[in-house]
């Protein structure tokens, strides 16, 4: 099937990418796709395109890397010629997920129908840079993707639609990422076959009441505070996979990746707060403020992530060993 409307998309990650796909796929021209710089990643920090930029190169679509899209930032002449080039392109709407580059108000103003932003989360809760993280890390039961008509603010505009999703007790960042990929994929071909029906998209302003900021998630983040509950820890654990994955430093300064952990609630092991109290194949059981957390796949320095079993064949920490507790800010 094809379809007339023409759709602008700019994004980055595989978020970005599974809606892309779709786009394409649904038969909608893409006269354009934008996506971010290529950046230094892997050990050899050599640039590696964006998941959009292979997708684009993939199936032949036209491409464009503005480092900025405002004529007043750091790159006034590439965002300049962006704009340009974007005014040049014949198109009805602008298809934005996961961009990571602010779109100033002369750019939002380019399309007849304006821009539409896939968003991971139920807006107002959880605008911001890492919903996906931060609704796991809350203990939210449920999350879900916006569609938004885009404004100046920060993913403020009115919403166009939204999908519910529930957050399963096994969830990562990594298998909710994929389910809300899903989900924005489905939800933004809807939108655009009514668009292209209809000219129009009944749009609900956002409420101010319950909105919250999820903040960049940072590498600091990372280190576990073993004075917290267990399930908080537990909850921080499934939301850092894949990045930057929780830690724990030992007392001999041996730093351990932990990958996957669950609460024990019930366990009062009346040890201080990081102490290791039992070291067995069915897991690494730390003492915590609330509770205690038992490991179940952990990774050494330069190592890959194994279950505990295997980890422990190693060079494995033992009962009575303490993790180190991070300052407090």
């Amino acid at each position: 099937m094809t379809h007339s409307l023409r759709v602008v998309f700019a994004g980055t990650p595989e978020f970005a990418a599974a809606a892309l796909e779709a786009i394409d796929a649904a038969g909608f021209p893409i006269p354009l796709v934008l996506t971010q710089p290529d950046r230094p990643a892997g050990r050899g920090m050599k640039l590696q395109p964006s998941a959009v930029k292979r997708y684009a190169l993939e199936h032949e679509l036209a491409l464009a890397q503005p480092p900025s899209l405002r004529r007043g930032g750091k790159y006034p002449a590439e965002a300049t010629g962006a704009i340009d080039q974007l005014r040049a392109t014949p198109h009805d709407v602008m298809v934005v997920a996961a961009y990571g580059l602010l779109l100033p108000q002369e750019v939002l103003d380019i399309p007849r129908y304006g821009c539409i932003n896939i968003h991971a989360s139920l807006l107002p809760r959880w605008r911001g840079a890492a919903p996906i993280h931060r609704a796991l890390e809350a203990g939210d039961v449920e999350t879900g993707v916006t569609l938004m008509q885009m404004d100046a603010g920060l993913d403020t505009g009115a919403m166009l639609g939204a999908g519910r999703v529930p957050i399963e007790a096994s969830d990562t960042t990594a298998t909710l990422h994929d389910k809300l990929a899903a989900e924005g994929a489905r939800l933004v071909i809807d939108a655009l076959i009514e668009l292209e029906l209809t000219g129009r998209l009944a749009a609900t302003p956002q409420p101010e009441t319950g909105a919250t900021y999820a903040e960049k998630i940072g590498k600091h983040e990372a280190m576990l505070d073993w004075r917290k509950p267990a399930l908080v820890l537990a909850r921080q654990v499934r939301a850092f996979d894949p990045f930057p994955g929780g830690a724990g430093t030992l007392e001999d300064g041996a730093v351990l990746k932990i990958w996957a952990a669950e609460p024990l609630a019930e366990a009062s092991p009346g040890q201080p707060p990081g102490t290791i109290v039992e070291v067995s194949p069915n897991g690494v059981i730390v003492a915590c403020g609330d509770g205690a957390l038992r490991l179940t796949q952990l990774q050494r320095p330069g190592g890959k992530r194994l279950p505990v079993r295997e980890f422990a064949a190693g060079a494995a920490p033992r009962a009575g060993q303490r993790f180190l507790l991070p300052q407090q800010s």
